[in-house]
């Protein structure tokens, strides 16, 4: 049945005559809209972790290509989002710092855009905001980790001037700290991002633990190599007595293109190359394993499992109820 034929018999029924007269109610106002409303916080088990993701931010960006693609020919990215029923000019990136309660310790992972990332308050920087409607409170955070030094990841370190985490230690790759903390090395964008992380993360560094890829942060959260997003990017493996969970950072920026086309650049990627060679790698092994992902910049609550598709591509499935069993 096409859409013409069911509209033409809704159309149809609509123009017969009713059998029962409707009531007749005195004349109101309509009921006010309310407006769009997201979850800002989703909460599930892994095991005998207690895991809650918080949205940073539900802006649209302009995109996806040439953001994501940029090696790419314009057409072919537009029809991939044509083909996924999807807009060609816009997307709503996840914004989603992670909070894993291991029953020890309370480990939060990235920090959102706070007052100085990428997406400007009130649109993003919602962290310090959302901790108390999720159940936090700042001092109760013990570890807060970095996947990466960008702003969108870091900018929440800071409120008024001051660490928001006043309990808590810190952990980032080395290579990563070494990469954004050294003066003088860096121009353009990158010099913004470098002199951000100066700011908030350096004054931190004797709280600081150094990574690197197989080290734990706690016991059941493994440290894994995801070098090319940027130079020391980690992605980090949980295990939650038998559940596990993979953390995938910024490997992937869009649910779609990301993922179908692994091969495609992404402006945001320090070493194009070395980043696409990380998510073909790292996407084989999710969809092999069919674990369990959180992945910061897929559409919120940011939990899902890579498929490998027929062609060299994938495709992210989003979670349903499968972490709540």
């Amino acid at each position: 049945m096409t859409r013409r034929d069911v509209l033409g018999a809704g159309a149809a029924l609509a123009a017969a005559p009713l059998a029962v007269t409707a009531l007749s109610r005195p004349a109101q106002a309509a009921a006010p809209m309310l407006g769009t409303a997201l979850p800002k916080h989703y909460r599930f088990k892994l095991g005998t972790f207690e895991i809650t993701m918080i949205s940073d931010s539900e802006v649209f960006i302009d995109g996806p290509w040439p953001l994501i693609g940029k090696n790419a020919v314009q057409k072919d990215v537009d029809q991939l989002m044509r083909d996924n029923l999807l807009p060609t000019n816009k997307y709503r990136p996840g914004f989603t710092p992670m909070l894993v309660n291991t029953g020890r310790e309370l480990v939060l992972f990235d920090t959102g855009n706070g007052a100085r990332g990428f997406v400007a308050r009130p649109h993003g920087g919602w962290l310090a905001a959302q901790l108390a409607p999720s159940g936090f409170k700042p001092e109760d955070i013990d570890v807060v980790v970095l996947t990466h030094g960008h702003p969108d990841h870091i900018g929440g370190l800071i409120e008024d001037g001051k660490p928001l985490f006043p309990n808590a230690r810190y952990a980032i790759g080395g290579a990563e700290y070494e990469f954004w903390s050294r003066e003088g090395g860096h121009s353009g964008d990158l010099e913004k991002f470098a002199s951000l992380f100066r700011d908030y993360v350096v004054p931190l560094a004797e709280r600081t633990a150094f990574l690197k890829p197989g080290n734990d942060v706690v016991t059941g959260i493994r440290a894994v190599e995801s070098h090319g997003h940027t130079p020391g990017h980690l992605s980090f493996h949980l295990d939650g007595g038998g559940k596990e969970l993979f953390l995938l950072g910024d490997c992937a920026h869009h649910h779609v293109a990301s993922l179908a086309r692994p091969d495609w650049h992404c402006v945001f990627d320090v070493d194009v190359e070395k980043a696409a060679a990380a998510r073909t790698r790292i996407f084989a092994m999710l969809s092999a394993d069919r674990i369990a992902v959180a992945a910061y910049h897929m559409p919120f609550p940011s939990l899902g499992y890579v498929e490998r598709l027929r062609s060299d591509g994938y495709r992210w499935l989003p979670h349903s109820y499968q972490l709540d069993l």
